[in-house]
């Protein structure tokens, strides 16, 4: 029987292109028009960049370090029907270089959300469990607009140099007192200041420890039965590692140790895409891939296949989460199969 009655592709997609240097070079084949495009070059030292609609085409913000949002008008200049237009600045299309962009859908440009003590623009797909959140302040609580309890939530200031704050449900019984950086490698740390309060089915909270007194974005994700899920690990220093139950065959995987210092991880399904030749991207970096093995993508879950600290270390725990290409049984009643 299948989990979810739609197609993951719909909703989450990875698309790998080729740069070509012109003023408008439109990457097609997403399958959808993406509300959030997260995109890195493959094999040189360039940033993360980050656009999604709320906060408007052509507003770039770094995944990999804590600078400000800037307006870039050469780099990704409209989101479109099946994928996304680029302009002519390497970051995002050097003439020869090969990229790879992660796209999400939530709800285009979004709306007004009063939930919260802080009124918000909201762009959420409560189908798959991802909203994309703008606001003004730093302390009080916020829609977020998924209709359930985010799993993990991540923040940045636009507006003020500072951190990619992160929480996660699996740092303690509390997601509120949690935070990580996603531009840097440092372990979890405690403070209740940064998040104001637990979140709930309709709204997170944020307190005034989180930087700056200006607009902030937070992309909140929900685990959905067949599509995501997030969870932790503990590792056990073997090359045959832990196996994770996703109950799909990932498409996207994240993951880092939570109780030491050391660099997130990211894989997906189409760069190389076979096992165990998994190349990782590392969020927090600007660093080309890395082609070391370290996990194997399989139809319902994750094997790890390394002893790396970064990884599967038995001192380690582990926060982690993934986006399916297929479920475990799809709509049309077809299993998924290992790559």
């Amino acid at each position: 029987m299948a989990f979810i009655n739609f197609q993951p592709k719909d909703y989450f997609n990875t698309k790998l292109y080729t740069g070509n240097g012109s003023n408008s070079h439109a990457i097609t084949g997403v399958g959808f028009e993406p509300s959030f495009v997260w995109i890195k070059d493959r094999t040189n030292s360039y940033d993360h960049c980050a656009f999604d609609q709320p906060r408007g085409v052509s507003q770039r913000i770094y995944p990999n370090n804590a600078q400000v949002q800037s307006t870039d008008n050469d780099n990704l200049v409209s989101f479109d029907s099946d994928g996304f237009t680029v302009d002519d600045n390497g970051i995002t299309n050097h003439n020869g270089y090969n990229f790879v962009s992660w796209n999400w859908k939530a709800n285009g440009a979004g709306s007004s959300n009063t939930d919260g003590s802080i009124t918000s623009t909201v762009s959420a797909s409560t189908t798959s469990g991802f909203s994309i959140v703008t606001w003004t302040g730093n302390s009080g609580s916020i829609g977020h607009g998924l209709g359930k309890k985010p799993a993990m939530l991540i923040t940045k200031s636009l507006g003020a140099t500072g951190g990619w704050y992160v929480t996660h449900k699996s740092l303690s019984a509390e997601m509120q007192d949690n935070y990580m950086f996603l531009n840097d490698a440092s372990a979890n740390s405690t403070n209740n200041d940064i998040w104001g309060g637990e979140p709930t089915t309709s709204t997170f909270s944020v307190g005034s420890g989180l930087i700056g007194n200006t607009t902030h974005v937070a992309y909140c994700f929900a685990p959905i039965k067949g599509f995501s899920a997030m969870g932790s690990y503990t590792g056990n220093g073997n090359a045959d590692g832990v196996f994770l139950y996703t109950g799909f065959k990932p498409a996207w995987f994240l993951w880092k140790p939570y109780n030491a210092t050391d660099s997130w991880n990211l894989v997906d399904s189409k760069r190389d895409g076979y096992n165990p030749d998994n190349n990782r991207l590392f969020p927090n970096a600007s660093s080309a891939e890395d082609t070391q093995d370290r996990v194997d993508l399989v139809s319902n879950g994750i094997k790890i296949r390394t002893s790396d600290g970064g990884t599967n270390s038995s001192s380690r725990s582990y926060i982690w989460m993934a986006f399916a290409e297929e479920p475990l049984v799809s709509s049309n009643g077809v299993p998924a199969t290992a790559r």
